[in-house]
């Protein structure tokens, strides 16, 4: 019973975690219309928002890796699709990193350089924005909210949870989902109140999941094991 509560409370902590280093993830100055040039100025910025990613990719894993052995006791199929979708998603945002780096060396070179191109400098800085919005976005966020909707649902069938957690759970996962689809085909873009709309339920949805289970855990787990 205590190492379910241990796992419930790690579990819940990591949440937290995933969404504090996301914030600090983000860098403003790149949906500015100058950013190539102002991100030299702001390296600290840009360095803490690289470890910020790196580490919320490693939380990523880690949510994978504790909630796989839970939910393959109740279905080892669903559970091997949830670890692979959620996997992959962790891998691109890994991936995105490099992008952002490269940003960080474009912009200091443009800095430092005496005479350089400028359009050749700035469609360079623009595919590696895009190029970062696209791994960040749509290739880690897909399967990241296909594997939400199997977690959840899994945690509905096993009632691992409250009922009324594990539906908010997938009903915004799959509005995630949908968000991502639209900004995919270019009907909506990143910086839009219909982007952001869509993505809140699930956003709220996992800061109650986590005080969720660093308050209560996983109640069926712990009524089975007494």
């Amino acid at each position: 019973m205590r190492a379910y509560r241990r796992t419930a409370i790690f579990l819940g902590i990591l949440l937290v975690l995933n969404l504090v280093f996301g914030i600090f993830s983000s860098v403003p100055a790149l949906e500015q219309p100058d950013y190539l040039y102002k991100l030299s100025e702001i390296e600290l910025q840009v360095l803490v928002a690289v470890f910020c990613q790196a580490a919320m990719a490693i939380v990523y894993v880690l949510l994978t890796v504790v909630f796989y052995p839970i939910l393959k006791s109740y279905n080892k199929n669903l559970a091997a699709g949830y670890f692979g979708f959620r996997i992959l998603g962790a891998g691109f945002l890994f991936a995105g990193i490099g992008s952002l780096l490269l940003l960080l060396v474009l912009s200091q070179t443009v800095a430092t350089a005496h005479e350089v191109d400028s359009t050749y400098y700035e469609l360079l800085a623009e595919l590696l924005r895009q190029g970062r919005d696209i791994l960040n976005h749509i290739a880690m966020i897909l399967p990241w909210s296909i594997g939400g909707m199997i977690l959840y649902f899994c945690l509905y069938r096993s009632k691992l949870v409250s009922s009324w957690l594990s539906i908010w759970g997938m009903i915004g996962s799959l509005f995630t989902f949908a968000a991502t689809i639209l900004l995919m085909l270019n009907i909506i873009k990143i910086v839009n109140p219909i982007y952001f709309i869509l993505n809140a339920p699930l956003a709220v949805c996992e800061i109650v999941f986590a005080i969720y289970l660093i308050g209560r855990g996983f109640h069926s787990i712990e009524t089975q094991s007494n």
